[in-house]
């Protein structure tokens, strides 16, 4: 498997964040069908937008030892 790459993760969480794809992509495949079960309700797309931020705003060695074990 290929390792994620922080700017993909971003901009999957900036314009697709509300459905999980970010989730999905970064391997928390359980936390991305919880975004998928409740977008309905828009909850998911504020805490994407939240999840975008931080990873806007994370160090790329920090993305780096989090997500790319």
């Amino acid at each position: 498997m290929n390792k994620p790459n922080k700017f993909t993760a971003t901009m999957l969480a900036l314009f697709l964040g509300g459905l999980g794809i970010h989730k999905f992509y970064l391997g928390e495949n359980g936390t991305g069908i919880l975004y998928l079960l409740f977008c309905w309700t828009y909850i998911p797309v504020i805490i994407a937008f939240i999840d975008f931020l931080s990873l806007a705003f994370m160090k790329e060695e920090d993305f780096q030892k989090k997500y790319c074990v």
